[in-house]
């Protein structure tokens, strides 16, 4: 197994193969390091990467030892640390947050084994992450790395708890971003790093997606521009689209898989990045070529009460600038994030597609 990743990763480099989501998660922490900024990571698995994707410290089995590439950037003298952690959320989390403030020019991150890992440890994120700058004028550049989507895998692991940090918001305190390429995850770390300026970051990273085929990304797409708040929809001719889809994360590519085999060219697909801060103008530019009317509808894997939907719906209500009619699609409302049937979780989410195509009222 760690023979076919090490040949894939060289052939990424070579540009053989497109780059995946952990790829470009070791090349912008190797860039970093390049530029001798600090980085520290922990976590639950961090090293191997809880769905052995990461496999950032390799371990002889015969005599124990451990090789981590990143250690070994040519012409770094910063030091990089991944750490496999207790499984003890509150005290590892309050650490590295300490440690964020300590050192902020690292680029500091806290990674859970499953994104609603950080529900023992909220109140560190309500108590300091999301409240230290303006209760203190403490400022914490920690990033929080929070594997999320619903893929039939039950309520403990599928859910980040998106919902909970869209509540925290306010002020610019925190950002929140659910990016759907590598390259969005490559350019976002170096972003956080790079700033003159620190915000605690949450991110809603991937599971399945992390082998999906379409997720995937150039190197000229990591060597060149920056992370998008907004993606707009270059595939259609906006003066053909009659229905808008906004959407974030892993539901992006339930939605595109069916357009394609559908061919519904009459149905736009924009993805929302970057949740908060949420830059209303970059929203509005993307929307702008579509005829005023065509409705536009949230599409989201979460329960109604949970996700985005509600906080998008405070903050442009039943018309989207005054030009498109709004409404939500989202699982019924529930106590728990997701059912723990694989079954039922096949028909809710096939339930969600083909209301976001208007094919089921």
């Amino acid at each position: 197994k760690l023979k076919k990743f090490l040949h894939g990763r060289e052939q990424m480099a070579k540009g053989e193969l497109p780059l995946d989501w952990s790829a470009a998660e070791a090349l912008a922490f190797a860039s970093l390091a390049a530029q001798d900024v600090r980085i520290r990571m922990s976590g639950q698995d961090s090293e191997r990467g809880t769905f052995s994707h990461r496999h950032a410290v390799l371990h002889d089995y015969e005599t124990g030892e451990k090789y981590f590439s990143l250690q070994h950037v040519p012409g770094s003298t910063a030091p990089i640390d991944i750490i496999n952690s207790p499984l003890s959320e509150t005290g590892v989390l309050g650490f590295e947050y300490g440690y964020s403030l300590a050192c902020p020019d690292a680029l500091v991150l806290w990674e859970a084994q499953f994104g609603d890992f950080w529900n023992v440890a909220q109140p560190i994120v309500d108590q300091f992450i999301a409240s230290g700058e303006d209760k203190w004028q403490q400022l914490s550049g920690l990033v929080l790395l929070l594997p999320h989507g619903f893929e039939g895998a039950g309520p403990e692991h599928s859910s980040a708890r998106l919902e909970r940090f869209l509540w925290l918001a306010a002020e610019d305190n925190i950002q929140v971003v659910y990016p759907t390429t590598p390259a969005q995850y490559f350019h976002c770390l170096r972003r956080q790093a790079l700033r003159s300026w620190r915000k605690p970051l949450a991110v809603m990273t991937p599971k399945s997606l992390l082998r999906h085929p379409k997720v995937i990304s150039s190197l000229d797409e990591l060597s060149s521009g920056g992370f998008q708040r907004v993606l707009p929809d270059t595939t259609v001719s906006a003066r053909e689209v009659k229905r808008i889809l906004l959407c974030s994360g892993k539901v992006y590519y339930d939605l595109a898989q069916h357009r394609e085999e559908t061919k519904r060219e009459d149905v736009a697909i924009i993805r929302l990045e970057q949740l908060y801060p949420l830059r209303h103008e970059l929203l509005e530019r993307a929307l702008e070529n579509y005829r005023e009317g065509a409705p536009v509808f949230w599409v989201q894997e979460e329960p109604a009460n949970m996700g985005a939907w509600n906080f998008m719906r405070i903050q442009f209500g039943e018309k989207l600038f005054g030009r498109f009619p709004f409404n939500g699609i989202a699982r019924e409302i529930s106590a728990t994030p997701a059912t723990g049937s694989a079954k039922r979780h096949k028909q809710e989410q096939t339930e969600i597609i083909q209301r976001a195509f208007g094919e089921k009222a």
